[in-house]
């Protein structure tokens, strides 16, 4: 799995890479848009906007015009607008500085499963949960819960990469398709129903300050 990282600066590029060539990726480093635009063969790319030669916004469009390849900014600009616009020009997912290496580890994995995922593979497995993606029923250890449409939504999100954090501002954009970057609760007021359904509520972890991951229980 090779991963494109775009970044100028050495003091965050060198640990970074070294970080994710010990978890086992291949990793190519640029430092200038001009470079990354050249770049080939990446599986992923990981983009700072802030680059010398070009604005990254700019280099994030023109690598989505020309492939699916999949884009995380991770980036200092934390605002907002810069979000909505990043997200918008088609990244995966948006990541700010600082950042902890585990919590760009697990949105690594995540968005290399959703988007590699086979399409025509509708079932999800974990633990003993079962979810089938077609006809939309989910059932633990055989039972079927009775969940509504955006609370199945939730659990398959969670399901695709289970252990995997996902952030609550992802959530919204995944399950209610918002960029709303204010409170959360509706969000926690469907996990809080989930767990109820599931009858344990250590299936839906919480990890302050981070997000959520699905934790299956035996």
């Amino acid at each position: 799995m090779n991963i494109l990282l775009v970044e100028d600066e050495d003091a965050i590029a060198e640990p970074l890479a070294a970080g994710l060539r010990r978890e086992g990726y291949e990793v190519d480093r640029v430092a200038t848009g001009e470079d990354a635009l050249a770049a080939t063969g990446a599986d992923l790319v990981l983009l700072d906007l802030r680059l010398p030669d070009l604005d990254g916004t700019e280099v994030c469009r023109a690598l989505r015009a020309r492939s699916d390849v999949p884009i995380i900014i991770v980036t200092a600009k934390g605002e907002e607008i810069d979000r909505v616009v990043g997200l918008e020009l088609g990244a995966d997912d948006y990541v700010v500085k600082p950042f902890g290496f585990r919590e760009l580890l697990a949105r690594i994995r995540a968005v290399l499963r959703r988007t590699r995922a086979d399409a025509s593979d509708t079932r999800l497995v974990a633990g003993a949960l079962e979810m089938d993606l077609k006809s939309r029923r989910a059932t633990l250890r055989g039972e079927e819960l009775a969940l509504t449409t955006k609370e199945f939504d939730l659990l398959a999100l969670l399901a695709v990469d289970p252990g995997a954090v996902v952030s609550r501002d992802h959530v919204l954009r995944e399950v209610w398709k918002t960029d709303w970057y204010g409170s959360t609760k509706t969000v926690d007021v469907h996990v809080a129903s989930v767990r109820k359904k599931l009858g344990d509520r250590r299936w839906i972890e919480t990890i302050r300050g981070v997000g959520l991951r699905l934790a299956p229980q035996s």
